[in-house]
């Protein structure tokens, strides 16, 4: 698979590992988590921009939890439609964009986001646009957070169906080499949790 099949299986995902999959089970353990890495680190209306964000079981937790300045974007239009629906404060008070990672971070300015956060996200994207990471390291101006799986060995691939590669990589070794320091990291059931700052 290239990245744009890639793309496309995400953009027209249904069933398992769908939005509305993830609306259905809504707010989970790693939404209790996150929250609780920004009360330790921002203030409650701090810019937070999740990338991957499907129906947006996430920020609304956060919006929940009473931060207020929260943007999502996702590849699969449906997403948002499902956040509009299960989410429908969320959706009028928060900013969401239906378009790849890729496409969306090249044209936000440097340092726009005080907060950028993925859960089980980047390790679908495809190696040709690793220079990705870069840019989503530009944009952020205190915290990024990763909750991705490291379970194989960098630069490997597994499918988690027939349809759905998972890279393997060192997400340390991936920031870190795009300039961010690594503050704290901790291992969940089947991801990892990293914490990572600017240097600014």
């Amino acid at each position: 698979m290239d990245s744009t099949d890639i793309r496309e299986e995400w953009a027209d995902r249904s069933g398992e590992y769908s939005p509305a999959y993830y609306a259905y089970y809504g707010a989970d353990e790693t939404s209790e988590l996150v929250q609780s890495i920004l009360a330790e680190h921002v203030e409650q209306d701090a810019a937070i921009l999740e990338v991957g964000c499907s129906s947006g079981r996430h920020l609304a937790a956060l919006s929940e939890a009473g931060y207020s300045d929260l943007t999502g974007v996702d590849i699969n239009a449906d997403a948002l439609d499902v956040l509009s629906e299960t989410y429908p404060d969320l959706a009028a008070t928060g900013s969401f964009h239906a378009m790849a990672i890729e496409e969306f971070v090249t044209d936000i300015p440097d340092g726009t986001y005080d907060v950028v956060f993925s859960v089980e996200t980047l390790q679908h994207l495809h190696p040709d646009v690793d220079w990705a990471f870069e840019e989503l390291a530009r944009i952020v101006d205190e915290l990024l957070i990763t909750v991705e799986n490291e379970g194989g060995d960098a630069g490997d691939v597994n499918f988690v169906d027939d349809n759905v590669p998972l890279y393997y990589r060192d997400w340390n070794a991936v920031f870190t080499g795009c300039g961010l320091t690594e503050v704290d990291s901790m291992a969940g059931k089947r991801d990892t949790v990293r914490i990572f700052r600017t240097t600014k």
